[in-house]
């Protein structure tokens, strides 16, 4: 039996792609087209997907059982707006799940919103007026009927909107969660059309304490599933930006409950936002120069 395994990169110069393959003795170089790479990514979406399904029967108890006896928490304490920096004023919203309700942080300052309004302020010399809105457990059909049309007529230059791990952990198709994003967008850029949205990824289940090992592995496979399906979407919408979770899962990076970021973890986490943020603002300053 031969193993293979495969790297793509991008050819710049001609808009190609190379594969690289390797079956444990030698390796093959070459060129795949854009086509064919996206088969290569299909193919590996529905293999994650099928080794996902095909053991989850194996462990469904143990689902069960994490559900039934997994703490309940509660979110950040404190106000749920507020201002950092100063300088020319900037209007920050976060929207989402528990992410955004900061469980695992004393108060929103110390979470998600409040680390990303500290480093937008600090790389940008400005001041960053922050908002949040975030609803604990929620999936993102929730976030879609029931929190974004809260933000009524609210005009944000940065949004931050995190939602998907309660769809992947409550078994929602990955067709539901990605027509459910890609509404979510559309009405956050008509509702603020100039501004950033940053997508947040979907963090890496494989090393979540909480989760006991084999269910861990398999919503890893998940996460990295839902991860991909997020990436595709956010491609769709010029204003959006998909932020990758590329994190070790160290245990000091979660809080007790062994599932949701400690502060020092969303001290890291927020710092990863502010900079895909940054990184567009300065992009769409120089194109609109």
């Amino acid at each position: 039996m031969v193993i293979r395994f495969y790297s793509v990169q991008l050819n710049l110069k001609n808009s190609t792609y190379v594969a690289v393959e390797w079956t444990g003795k030698r390796s093959c170089v070459s060129s795949v087209s854009a086509p064919a790479l996206c088969v290569l990514r299909y193919r590996k979406f529905m293999i994650r997907n099928i080794l996902f399904w095909g053991f989850f029967p194996f462990v469904m108890l143990q689902a069960i059982r994490l559900r039934k006896n997994a703490p309940r928490v509660s979110g950040a304490t404190g106000p749920k707006v507020g201002t950092v920096g100063s300088g020319k004023p900037y209007e920050l919203i976060a929207i989402g799940d528990s992410i955004i309700s900061g469980v695992g942080a004393s108060t929103l300052a110390n979470a998600l919103v409040g680390q990303i309004a500290k480093k937008l302020s600090e790389y940008l010399g400005c001041k960053i007026n922050w908002a949040a809105l975030g609803s604990i457990g929620a999936r993102s059909n929730k976030v879609l009927k029931n929190l974004v049309p809260m933000l009524d007529d609210t005009i944000a230059d940065f949004i931050v909107l995190s939602v998907g791990v309660n769809d992947a952990t409550a078994l929602a198709s990955v067709s539901t969660w990605t027509r459910n994003l890609d509404s979510i967008l559309r009405t956050l850029h008509h509702q603020s059309p100039n501004a950033i949205i940053a997508v947040a990824g979907i963090p890496p289940l494989r090393g979540f304490p909480l989760l006991p090992q084999p269910l861990r592995m398999l919503f890893g496979i998940r996460g990295e599933t839902f991860d991909t399906a997020c990436g595709r979407v956010v491609s769709r919408h010029p204003a959006a930006i998909h932020v990758p979770l590329d994190f070790e899962p160290y245990p000091e990076m979660f809080s007790p409950d062994g599932f949701h970021p400690s502060e020092e973890g969303y001290q890291e986490f927020g710092e990863m936002m502010a900079r895909h943020i940054v990184d567009r603002f300065k992009k769409n300053g120089l194109e609109n120069a």
